[in-house]
């Protein structure tokens, strides 16, 4: 008996000792990606007189969900099962059926997130390379690429652990890019940073042939916080970079996961109750800027969520939808329409959404 005992206690101890030493290197091994971090534009436009005023243009963004997300796909931070794509070939299966979609759209200027590059949860394949050589070297655009995150390594679930992620945004534009500013956003500083990770957006500025720029900016905003005080302060910190451009009468267009309820109670129009989806809270719509419409994109005749929570694979009767994606846009910026691509959640938890605008 005494010496089982012993075993018992030497193993304790054991596993005391390796948790305590994994919370230190979770700790010491987090940063921060550096604020203003200027981001080289790549790639060789087609179209380098400038972004034309009057003329019909569109802009897609779309959160690929680090191309995991087919419709048999739940994450485990979502309540479900899973915390990698199901194989390497699954995720290079994936990758080519969104870049089929993207090219298919035609688009003017696109914007990507969760864009991995070295990831366990995305079996290390590098995906921005993947989008360039389907929407840029093939297709003569001009692309920015700005890390969103690099993560330690997080050893849940115990059986399959989410591990590393290094992941990011992606933007691409048939006109030139002129430069790109790297943003850092407000997060938590307490324990949860570790689940939340880091999070910025992109000041891409293209020239105009007005001699004005067009300012796109790509973004993902937080997702899993703890403190609900930091989504208000991320927006704000967005917010003002935006007035500063309006200011100088610059064209704005922000696009992106906002990761915020943008019809209010997107319940009223996908069918399935919110109940118990606590992170689902909605948009700040008085906290919109003078000069700035929101666009959520929504056709209320046949309304098609942009996302849906992936406690489960796709089941438009039981998975909860949300529209979190859209756009911020600046009043110089006619709104032509906006519209969710239906995808039907086969490639990643968001569907595309896309915004189709003249610069006046």
């Amino acid at each position: 008996m005494k010496k089982a005992l012993k075993i018992t206690g030497v193993i304790l101890l054991a596993l005391i000792v390796l948790l305590a030493g994994y919370l230190v290197y979770l700790f010491t091994s987090y940063h921060r990606i550096d604020d203003n971090q200027v981001i080289e534009p790549s790639g060789s436009a087609v179209l380098t007189s400038g972004v034309p005023a009057g003329k019909e243009l569109q802009v897609t963004s779309w959160n690929i969900g680090f191309a995991a997300y087919t419709d048999q796909f739940s994450f485990f931070m979502d309540g479900g099962k899973y915390s990698r794509a199901f194989s390497q070939d699954a995720v290079l299966e994936n990758m080519d059926d969104i870049t089929a979609e993207l090219t298919g759209f035609d688009s003017d200027f696109y914007l990507i997130q969760e864009v991995d590059i070295d990831s366990t949860r995305a079996h290390h394949v590098d995906e921005s390379v993947i989008l360039t050589s389907r929407l840029a070297d093939k297709d003569s655009r001009s692309y920015t690429f700005a890390q969103n995150y690099d993560s330690p390594y997080l050893f849940y679930p115990f059986t399959k652990p989410h591990g590393k992620s290094k992941s990011g945004l992606m933007t691409f534009s048939d006109y030139s890019i002129e430069s790109a500013l790297r943003r850092s956003l407000p997060v938590q500083t307490d324990a949860a940073k570790i689940m939340d990770l880091d999070r910025c957006y992109v000041v891409n500025r293209i020239p105009t042939d007005s001699g004005k720029e067009l300012v796109l900016i790509n973004f993902h905003l937080s997702a899993y916080t703890t403190d609900p005080t930091i989504a208000n302060q991320q927006l704000e910190v967005l917010y003002e970079d935006m007035r500063a451009e309006y200011a100088k009468g610059n064209y704005i267009i922000c696009g992106g996961d906002f990761n915020k309820d943008l019809l209010g109670d997107s319940s009223v129009y996908f069918g399935v109750s919110k109940e118990n989806q606590n992170w689902a809270k909605s948009f700040p719509f008085e906290s919109v800027p003078e000069g700035f419409s929101l666009v959520a994109p929504l056709d209320e005749r046949n309304p098609v969520p942009s996302s849906r929570n992936a406690d489960s694979p796709w089941d438009p009767k039981t998975n909860f939808q949300i529209t979190l994606d859209g756009f911020l846009v600046s009043d110089n910026v006619q709104i032509v329409s906006s519209r969710v691509v239906d995808t039907q959640f086969r490639y990643s938890d968001h569907n595309p959404v896309q915004l189709d605008f003249r610069l006046e």
